[in-house]
């Protein structure tokens, strides 16, 4: 499905976090056209049929998309963002959070490391049931807001943050009155090297000129004319080795 390695000059990482799943379809017939695999970091989020987007209702397409060889890895079951550290009365790390989806979206609350790791767990095992694969030992901390403690604890449960490039970020979720999608693709097709991890969305609620459409196309168009080849995060020279070396 992917290109050959003989023609690569060198090699970018595109992954998807979950939205409202809107331009998931269209992600999915241009990622197919051009014959790029990419990585997805899923979450149970709040989706525009009204469901979310690891219900059954999205899991013929999360199955199609693993039967294509792409990956897969957590953000989190509630899209659960970090926002604070704290300690227990036991000197334990404690994680003021605030879920944007599922049954507690937008409260405030605490988590102990277990808990936390419980949030992590929930999408991976999500994904599994979904996909019919096991999902990569890593995870991606909504907004990429983490924290040392934060990484070392998920680190103790068997999991590796991934973050993204500084010129891997398509800007997807930023506002289109103020960056528009061929701003963002001059930028990316300028900006990107070998090595970076890209990030975009299935889809942005605040966006109102959706960036999928119009940009990733394009943009994979563009980087392969200049001889990037697209790879899975399984086939990263870090983050590779995670599954190399976990559970099949």
């Amino acid at each position: 499905m992917a290109e050959g390695q003989s023609d690569c000059k060198g090699t970018v990482y595109l992954t998807f976090d979950t939205g409202h799943m809107g331009v998931a379809p269209l992600v999915a017939e241009v990622l197919a056209r051009q014959r790029v695999r990419v990585t997805f970091f899923a979450a149970d989020e709040r989706t525009q049929d009204g469901g979310s987007s690891l219900d059954p209702h999205w899991a013929s397409w999360w199955r199609a998309r693993a039967a294509e060889g792409h990956e897969f890895a957590s953000h989190t079951l509630h899209h659960t963002y970090w926002r604070a550290d704290a300690a227990g009365a036991d000197g334990k790390p404690l994680f003021r959070v605030q879920p944007s989806a599922g049954p507690r979206a937008g409260n405030r609350y605490t988590l102990t490391e277990a808990e936390y790791c419980q949030e992590i767990d929930a999408a991976a095992e999500r994904l599994r049931t979904v996909t019919g694969r096991a999902p990569m030992p890593l995870f991606r901390a909504p907004g990429g807001k983490t924290s040392p403690a934060l990484l070392a604890a998920a680190q103790r449960c068997g999991y590796t943050h991934v973050g993204w490039s500084p010129a891997g970020f398509l800007g997807d979720e930023l506002p289109s009155e103020r960056f528009s999608n061929q701003a963002l693709l001059k930028r990316a097709l300028r900006d990107v090297r070998s090595g970076d991890i890209l990030l975009a969305h299935l889809g942005i609620w605040s966006r109102k000129d959706a960036w999928a459409p119009a940009v990733l196309e394009p943009l994979i168009q563009g980087l392969k004319a200049r001889g990037l080849c697209f790879r899975t995060l399984a086939e990263h020279p870090v983050y590779g080795a995670t599954r190399r070396g976990g559970p099949p």
